[in-house]
């Protein structure tokens, strides 16, 4: 492991945000919500807080595959912003620029290997926290996928 990459699992020991990751992620949403200087695929994800009841802002990086989108998390399901996504049964809001109300739908198991490559190929930042590498065997993405939430972008019914 690289020294890049070892500094980057560390600001999410134990899957959860330190302190120094909490502040650059607050950076980068506004920067990905923003759309200024980012590229297309940089997101911020708005979801109501299972506890708190105050809307929570991830930035994320949006992956394309076959033509849908769809959210990854990096961290795991353990990760804050699924379990808000979960509890609020889906209902969020992406910014880019603009804001797009959306219903996110967990994708099935056994259809998340090839999202899951994608992802990899696209967020850099991500790589620290997979156990495989991007240029893995699709079986290999298969037999880690259960434990990587995938998200289905839909728009938002009213």
């Amino acid at each position: 492991m690289t020294i890049r990459r070892s500094w980057r699992a560390r600001m999410y020991r134990g899957g959860r945000p330190g302190r120094l990751a909490r502040v650059l992620n607050r950076i980068a949403a506004a920067q990905h919500g923003s759309g200024f200087l980012a590229p297309s695929a940089w997101v911020t994800l708005q979801v109501v807080g299972r506890s708190t009841g105050r809307t929570v802002a991830v930035p994320l990086v949006m992956t394309i595959h076959d033509g849908e989108r769809y959210l990854v998390s990096m961290l795991g399901s353990r990760a804050n912003w699924v379990a808000n996504v979960r509890a609020a049964d889906g209902a969020a809001t992406l910014r880019r620029g603009r804001r797009e109300p959306v219903r996110l739908v967990e994708v099935d198991v056994a259809e998340r290997a090839s999202i899951l490559r994608e992802y990899l190929a696209k967020a850099p930042g991500a790589r620290p926290h997979f156990p495989i590498d991007r240029h893995s065997s699709l079986a290999e993405f298969t037999a880690m996928a259960p434990e990587y939430p995938v998200f289905l972008i839909r728009a938002a019914v009213p």
